[in-house]
Order: C-alpha cells, then structure tokens, then sequence
C-alpha cells in the first residue's frame, strides 16, 4: 500500500514509517518543516508539505493513498489553553482525513491512548475516555471508528502514556525532563499509581498489523509493560540523573497533574491474541538506563 503518515517524523512515526518500508509499503509523509521533510525522504519515504492545521493539504493527502496513519499532535503540554488547541487541531484534521475515506473502504488507522478504569486493568473493549483535558481526542476517535457504517475500515492503536526509545519518550520523559530542570526525580501522590508503557519499534509493529489485518471499528492496544509503579519509574530516573526521588504535589505537574496521579493499568492480551503482536524490545524500567546525566 502506498499509505499518508502525519506524524512520519516523531518518536512513534519515524518508526512506523520505517516499520512500512520494511514490510513492502510505501509512504508519504506530512511535512511541515525543512526538517522535516528531509528525515522523511532520508528514511525513504516521498513527503507533502503542510502542517496538521492546513486541512486541505491533509484532505488531498488523503486522496491519493491506499491508507491512512494519522499520529500527528502537537504535544505542548504548557498549559491548558495550549492542550485544547493542540485536541481541537487534531480533531478537525481528523474529521477531514474520515471523510475524505467515506465509501473506499480503505483502513484509516488513527492514534488514541488507553483508557483508564477505576479499580481494574482496561482492555480494548473499555471505551476511550471522553472526559479531561484531553477527552476531545477520545471522542475524534471514536468518530473515525463509526465511519466503519460508511465504508471506511477504521481502527484505532491505543498507546501508553509512555512510548519510549533510548530512554525518552512519553510521560516517563517528561518526567526525565522535569528532573533536570528541578533537580528532583518527582511523583504525584505514593507513586503507587501504575502507568502502561511500549517501545516505539514495538508500537510501529502493531500500526502495520493494524493498518494490513484490523476490521473495521475496532480498537486495539500497544501495550507490552501493563503497569509500573510511578515511583518505580521516578526511581531509576532520579539515579540516572543523580538527583533525590520525592513525592511532589499533583499541581506540579500542571495541567496533566491529574492524569499522572491516576491508577492506569491496561492490558493488550486481546491485541496479541488476534493480530499476532508480540513485544521483542526492552520494557520502560530497561530502557530508562540509557537516561544519561
């Protein structure tokens, strides 16, 4: 398939790009900067260049594709404002690239994140959540998955809040990059809340089986690590960096201070039973050795 990748040049997309290469696809990749485009084209793949916001580079994008990954987000996390802007941004790209797929039944494979469920590990039947700073994401995406009526093979990967690489990535390198500037290795709470986590080469697998094998409608988990303990995390960053390990007030952590505080297990038995996804690279806890002072 020759698929449209936003997104293509990020921690989970370069992987997910070169994972297409290397499995007999090729890819054209959104690209909005100089930058951008020319990791793209080394990595092999053909670029369009525009940006997430220009929705009509987004649409012809689109057009001409076999499939779709979309896993572009702007990730400024600065304040809540900024979040808003960053989810109302994705949502309307999102709208765009469904849309454009009505009637094809081509697969539009869209990023979503795990749920959480009070008291238990989520599974892919639990629905994203729909609420918080970031429920606007949950409710695009569950959009895109009732295209499946419409002739679009839609599927969502749900990905950890920490999808890792060399020891950055996701909420864990957030909290690496706090660390440094604060001098302390922080943790809302008793750090007992547990957060799911995969490697961005493993997660890169699971968007190719989804884009190749998933039915429509369906949602599924990149989940290899279901749940390491906050303080756990803190703890092999704080000794990496050399700096103490301290519970820190929730506020701290601004406007995602209530999402780092929560209990958010989830598991990704189905995933592998059905799609035949197996994890290969190191788990977070490995990984955050390569965290270097």
């Amino acid at each position: 398939m020759d698929v449209f990748v936003t997104g293509g040049t990020g921690l989970v997309g370069s992987a997910v790009v070169a994972e297409l290469l290397a499995n007999g696809h090729t890819a054209v990749v959104l690209a909005r900067s100089d930058t951008s485009a020319a990791a793209a084209e080394k990595a092999g793949a053909r670029t369009l260049r525009g940006d997430l916001a220009d929705l009509d580079t987004v649409r012809a994008g689109a057009a001409r594709a076999d499939g779709v990954i979309h896993l572009a987000f702007s990730n400024d996390f600065s304040s809540a404002e900024a979040v808003a802007r960053a989810v109302a941004e994705e949502s309307a790209a999102i709208a765009v690239l469904g849309e454009e797929l009505v009637g094809s039944d081509r697969p539009f494979v869209t990023v979503s994140g795990t749920p959480w469920v009070p008291g238990r590990t989520s599974t892919e039947a639990d629905p994203s959540p729909t609420d918080g700073p970031v429920g606007g994401r949950g409710r695009a995406v569950m959009a895109a998955l009732d295209l499946a009526s419409r002739g679009v093979r839609s599927a969502a990967v749900r990905l950890p809040r920490t999808v890792h690489n060399e020891g950055d990535g996701g909420f864990a390198g957030l909290l690496t990059r706090i660390a440094r500037q604060t001098g302390v290795s922080g943790y809302p709470g008793d750090g007992a809340q547990r957060w799911p986590a995969v490697h961005a080469l493993d997660a890169a697998v699971l968007f190719r089986l989804a884009l190749e094998q998933a039915p429509a409608g369906t949602a599924w988990h990149a989940v290899a690590d279901e749940g390491d303990a906050v303080r756990d995390i803190a703890a092999v960053i704080g000794r990496r960096l050399g700096v103490p390990v301290e519970p820190v007030a929730e506020e701290a952590f601004g406007p995602l201070g209530a999402i780092f505080a929560m209990d958010q297990p989830s598991s990704s038995a189905h995933t592998r039973e059905a799609l035949g996804w197996e994890p290969k690279h190191p788990s977070l806890l490995e990984d955050l050795e390569n965290i270097r002072p």
